[in-house]
């Protein structure tokens, strides 16, 4: 998957399965259509002084933008819900616009944008590998999709579940190839048709299918096969659940892209615009912090004990009661025939909600009791790794 993107000029670091959407930017910069500011005046990409965010304009992905903006203390505040121009107003001089995912890539490329937030499949398609784009964050938690092969659960393929095992099947020769249809448009003039010419039969080669053809399937892509007009079908799939509908089932490395929202920058942007690269700053940090903490709980427990230190050497010798760097550990005070003393230490830890329950466990098995849960709602780094890797790309 990193392999295949960077390959196309991406430099994406996925590292699960995804969450999200795909598309092409046209050559020239400075052709793009004349922008309006939110005082209504026309300004030009080049003279504006407003940063400019683009979001997902509709659907499932431009409510869960807006959610995770919010969650992140920047909510997103329309005047009108039908307009696409707002503001978060905790970001000065910043202009949020509503774009359809593939207008955000090109008006990243053409100036018109600084900063967006699509899927990488969307990036991947129109972006075409441009050194411009820069992904500031690849994986917001959200929009999960991925570009997948999926063949039918029945007749000659019964029995295949996996692509080593589909590369191994003797029926594909040059005169009778892997007929694989996909709903994007087969057209060299259609920004979709460089997803497929370059990924699909690339993909395809890579893992031993030498002959295997793509074709476009008109209507419901998930009847071609049960009407005879492809073997297989290559096409964006998120729960699985229509392709089990229709007899149709994904295989063991059929996976040729994996996808989630990400935030996008213009290079241009961040390096000669005022501004740009410290609201990406604010940006990645609010996000970071947040997506850190998602799943994450803070356990306070009382523990009795002759001093910190060993209270925690106790609480050390559970591997999953560590924390972030350690546990934090307090003496909690009480008062006894008229003196004051600690005979208690309440210890904190982070813990990850899978973890919650073994870990509570733990606790009382070494002597904690009066156990206190909190969710947490931002974890916030010395510095984002992320934020270094982006000065890197640009040479900063």
């Amino acid at each position: 998957m990193l392999t295949i993107m960077s390959q196309i000029g991406f430099p994406l670091y996925v590292n699960k399965p995804g969450r999200s959407r795909s598309y092409c930017c046209y050559a020239s910069s400075s052709i793009s259509a004349p922008q309006v500011g939110l005082n209504g005046n026309t300004v030009s990409s080049s003279s504006r002084q407003e940063i400019r965010l683009g979001l997902p304009s509709k659907g499932r992905m431009s409510s869960d933008t807006l959610d995770l903006l919010k969650d992140c203390q920047l909510s997103v505040k329309q005047v009108n819900p039908r307009q696409y121009v707002a503001q978060i107003p905790q970001i000065s001089n910043l202009e949020v616009w509503f774009q359809r995912p593939k207008d955000i890539v090109r008006k990243l490329l053409s100036g018109d944008l600084d900063l967006g937030i699509v899927g990488l499949d969307i990036l991947t398609e129109f972006g075409q590998g441009n050194d411009d784009l820069i992904v500031v964050h690849e994986a917001l938690e959200y929009g999960d999709c991925r570009l997948s092969i999926a063949i039918p659960q029945y007749g000659i393929f019964e029995n295949v579940n996996s692509l080593e095992e589909l590369a191994k099947m003797p029926q594909w020769t040059e005169q009778k190839p892997l007929r694989v249809a996909t709903g994007f448009t087969y057209r060299k003039s259609d920004p979709c048709f460089l997803l497929i010419v370059q990924l699909g039969p690339k993909f395809m080669k890579d893992n031993g299918i030498k002959h295997v053809a793509f074709s476009t399937a008109d209507g419901a892509l998930e009847a071609a096969p049960a009407m005879g007009i492809a073997d297989a079908i290559l096409d964006l799939v998120s729960s699985g659940t229509t392709l089990k509908e229709n007899n149709l089932k994904e295989i063991e490395g059929g996976v040729v892209l994996e996808s989630q929202a990400a935030l996008v920058a213009s290079r241009k942007s961040l390096i000669g615009r005022k501004g740009v690269l410290e609201t990406t700053h604010e940006m990645l940090e609010r996000l970071e912090a947040h997506l850190r903490a998602m799943g994450q709980f803070t356990v306070t427990a009382n523990m009795r004990g002759s001093s910190a230190e060993e209270v925690a050497e106790r609480v050390l010798s559970q591997p999953s009661l560590s924390g972030l760097q350690g546990p934090t550990v307090s003496p909690v005070f009480c008062k006894r025939d008229g003196k004051v003393s600690a005979d208690y230490y309440a210890i904190v830890i982070c813990v990850p909600k899978k973890a919650l329950y073994k870990s509570i466990q733990q606790l009382r098995a070494i002597g904690g009791s009066g156990v206190l849960i909190s969710p947490l709602t931002y974890i916030f780094d010395e510095e984002t790794p992320r934020w270094r890797q982006l000065l890197s790309k640009l040479g900063l």
